[in-house]
């Protein structure tokens, strides 16, 4: 069965495919010729997971496993023979970094004293991809939510490791989603976005990360620490797999009408079809020289983005260089911070809707039960009364319309489809694992202006083996114009690949 949005399936007689580079088109390919079931494929993914996650490299992604989860995807195979597939995530299993609400696991923020909270229902968009047909794997590790953790880690999961080099920072928050993706301990992931959680731990993983435009995604049934910045999204291995969950967790929630911007803006067709191998042909793309730094520890990130811009013109893209804002965009970026002065109130408004047997239902409760170990941000945050008359908000909020309008003026001066931009540029050698992370690694811009990105594999730094990554920034609304732009990058270049930490097990070959 034909299913919208997918791609071409493979013939009966290709070669066997791997499961650390089949995407979710691939996989259903394989499920309708009858050479693969879900059962089979959660079966590997549970080998993987034994295998690398508390041994071998000791990744350390997973605090919780869906118990259920071989039961669920045996459900699906038989459901898939009498009816067919309900979507292109029908028995794909995805694993969920546990900010997000499941009424069958608990959603801790990797924070143990929240180690015991079952909500009471799934959040918007777990409810959306278990109706699709997706099997929650697992609910993941991260920074901390609410605790004093190192970046990375949590005071109830301990520390994520980075697959491609344990001794460096795997990326926060969604730590876990990125390095589980890139050991492919699962076909597809969830991360969350204040303030560059989706893509920081996509470019340190060597993945894909779409935060999408504000608006796009509910957050309801998430923990979130800002409604103005708050993002839901997903990560993967490829445009077509994050593209495809796009395609099910988008669209209006009465329950968070911050939504309501989206009506009108979806496009007709899935966002699995705007996935083009020639996507870069015509593009105009401008480069934001602005966020380029400078200096002896950013020549070779320099280096990989200037080849990176040098494919996109091989491959046919008009690049416009440079486009300039005016703006010390590295230092304005910061003005724009709103969580800070948000946090307390997201936060009470999440526990608040937990149910009487919660383990903590206030910050007041938290601070009270767990001084030593809360975030003194948090602590901060619960002293401000009021945020109706907060200036210092108000004034991040207008930075935020600063932004937006230099950053969409300069689309529109220039008739761009997007912007391009290094999401990091500088050795990680100043970046252990369990540090803090460095000013240099902050690039807020889509987190602070709500506006849509998706990062891409860019290669590797030669010093330390970490991946680098390209940044494609667009309109609000923009998903088909950027997934065709990077994955038109990504099918020209091909700089995903494994770490090799985690090798290919006995038995992944997927037989076609």
């Amino acid at each position: 069965m034909a299913l919208p949005g997918m791609l071409v399936a493979r013939s009966s007689g290709a070669a066997p495919l791997a499961l650390e580079t089949a995407t979710i088109a691939d996989l259903q390919a394989a499920m309708t010729q009858g050479t693969l079931t879900a059962e089979r494929l959660v079966q590997l993914y549970l080998a993987r997971i034994e295998a690398y996650d508390k041994k071998g490299p000791a990744l350390n992604t997973v605090i919780t496993l869906n118990a259920k989860a071989l039961e669920t995807a045996r459900a699906l195979d038989q459901e898939r023979k009498e009816k067919g597939p309900r979507s292109v995530l029908h028995g794909i299993p995805v694993m969920a970094k546990d900010v997000f609400d499941t009424s069958d696991m608990p959603t801790t923020g990797g924070f143990k004293p929240m180690a015991t909270s079952q909500p009471l229902k799934d959040s918007f968009v777990i409810d959306r991809l278990r109706k699709a047909g997706a099997i929650i794997l697992a609910k993941l590790n991260q920074s901390d939510w609410y605790g004093t953790a190192p970046t990375g880690g949590s005071t109830l999961g301990g520390q994520v490791l980075s697959p491609y080099n344990a001794k460096k920072f795997p990326g926060g928050s969604s730590s876990g989603t990125g390095a589980a993706m890139a050991a492919w301990l699962g076909t597809v992931g969830l991360g969350s976005d204040t303030g560059g959680s989706i893509v920081i731990p996509s470019t340190l993983n060597n993945i894909v990360g779409i935060s999408a435009s504000h608006g796009l995604v509910s957050r309801s049934g998430m923990m979130w620490s800002s409604p103005f910045q708050e993002n839901g999204g997903p990560m993967g291995r490829s445009v077509y797999d994050c593209a495809a969950v796009l395609d099910v967790i988008a669209g209006f929630d009465a329950a968070d009408l911050v939504t309501l911007e989206g009506l009108g803006k979806m496009p007709d067709h899935p966002y699995t079809s705007f996935v083009s191998t020639n996507g870069l042909s015509g593009a105009r793309l401008g480069v934001l020289r602005e966020m380029f730094r400078k200096g002896p520890k950013h020549e070779q990130g320099l280096a990989l983005m200037e080849q990176a811009m040098k494919d996109m013109k091989a491959a046919g893209a008009i690049l416009v260089d440079p486009v300039l804002t005016g703006l010390n965009l590295i230092e304005a970026q910061a003005d724009a911070g709103s969580a800070t002065y948000e946090r307390a109130f997201a936060i009470n408004h999440y526990l608040a809707g937990l149910g009487p047997n919660a383990p903590i239902r206030t910050v007041e409760e938290m601070i009270a039960k767990a001084r030593d170990i809360v975030k003194p941000t948090i602590i901060e945050a619960a002293k401000i009364e009021s945020l109706d008359h907060h200036k210092p908000l108000f004034a991040a909020i207008r930075q935020k319309q600063v932004l937006v309008a230099a950053l969409v003026g300069l689309m529109d001066k220039y008739q761009l489809d997007g912007i391009i931009l290094p999401f990091r540029t500088f050795l990680t050698e100043d970046i252990p694992v369990g540090a803090d992370r460095p000013p240099d690694i902050r690039n807020n811009l889509s987190s602070y202006t709500g506006l849509p990105t998706i990062i891409v594999p860019g290669g590797f730094f030669a010093a330390d083996g970490m991946p680098f990554a390209v940044q494609f920034l667009g309109r609000p609304f923009s998903e088909p114009t950027l997934i065709k732009v990077a994955s038109g990058f990504e099918a020209k270049t091909g700089h995903r690949k494994s770490p090799k930490s985690t090798p290919a097990l006995a038995g992944e070959a997927l037989g076609m």
